[in-house]
């Protein structure tokens, strides 16, 4: 017998073959880079104050990015194998929604079954561990809060939409945040091997990024999400509430970033220097929820983000060279 799923793949099956390495690495979201800069905004804020730790920081820092890489392609990987089985993908993603590409997720478009993609999961989770352990061995700090928060991103990515299943349970948003969090704090703490609350507002600020195109991609995706009783607050809120909830976490965006410079916690011009984000949430905000265009208010999200971790990256330069002086 012939599930729905399978059989909507094969109904897209018009869909041009590809070879593997491309739907193996689409599968993976090798495309979607957001998450890696992390790394660079934790070396921001320790090199050009130390510069004689460049030797001594870059490989286990090269090593924890890779290790991000592969742990980063297991979980959407397993995401995507949750997606094609509960229909919420093939919802999403369906004849129904042009806008969505079906290239984007292999299962649907036929290009990988579920076997191989599990496959790629634990072997791309296995190369994350022993990359993660090895960037640990080799850094030159090792804190306690460090080791635990690493070991512990690397369990929870897992259990995302696969095992636990925590994004089925509530924790969607939060984990999305989180996730860019732990990789800034995690980064810096094997560099430099303490806690900065300054870098713990840039880790916040650089998680917020990825949540801020998130919950624009699960606004259009109600749809799916609602028939697998997958809880996002888009699902589970009505248009309105939801519109307060993105505008919400828009004003935090700015308010985190005022209140760090008000209390000293980031210096005084460091408001001042995350405005451009500001103005493009706010215009993201507009497109999305005034105009109604959804997808282009989420493709305005990657852009802010990308902009916003680069003003984090000058402010630790600007910083440290107000520092040296």
């Amino acid at each position: 017998m012939t599930s729905s799923a399978e059989a909507h793949t094969f109904a897209a099956g018009d869909i041009p073959a590809e070879s593997k390495l491309r739907s193996y690495a689409r599968l993976g979201k090798l495309d979607v880079y957001d998450y890696y800069p992390a790394i660079a905004v934790a070396l921001s804020a320790v090199l050009p104050a130390d510069r004689g730790a460049a030797t001594a920081v870059l490989v286990p820092s090269a090593l924890f990015l890779l290790g991000s890489v592969f742990v980063i392609m297991s979980m959407v990987a397993l995401d995507d194998v949750t997606g094609y089985r509960d229909g919420s993908d093939i919802t999403n993603y369906g004849p129904d929604d042009p806008l969505r590409n079906k290239r984007r997720k292999p299962l649907v478009a036929g290009t990988l079954t579920v076997p191989e993609a599990l496959r790629f999961a634990w072997v791309t989770a296995a190369v994350g561990a022993v990359l993660w352990a090895a960037a640990i061995q080799t850094a030159p700090h090792r804190p306690t809060w460090t080791v635990v928060l690493i070991a512990a991103l690397f369990v929870v990515s897992l259990q995302y939409s696969y095992g636990l299943k925590i994004s089925y349970h509530g924790f969607q948003e939060a984990f999305i945040c989180g996730l860019g969090v732990a990789m800034v704090m995690g980064a810096y703490g094997l560099a430099a091997g303490r806690f900065s609350a300054f870098l713990l507002v840039q880790g916040v600020l650089f998680g917020l990024g990825p949540l801020m195109f998130g919950v624009y991609s699960n606004t259009n995706d109600v749809a799916g999400d609602r028939s697998v009783g997958r809880p996002t607050v888009a699902a589970l809120t009505s248009q309105r509430g939801n519109a307060v909830f993105v505008g919400a976490l828009s004003a935090a965006e700015f308010l985190l970033g005022a209140a760090a410079s008000a209390t000293g916690i980031a210096p005084w011009w460091f408001v001042a220097l995350m405005l451009p984000v500001t103005a493009l949430r706010t215009r993201q905000y507009l497109i999305g929820f005034r105009t109604g265009d959804i997808m282009r208010a989420r493709r305005i999200g990657f852009t802010a983000h990308r902009v916003g971790f680069v003003l984090l990256i000058a402010a630790n330069l600007i910083d440290a060279a107000g520092a040296a002086r």
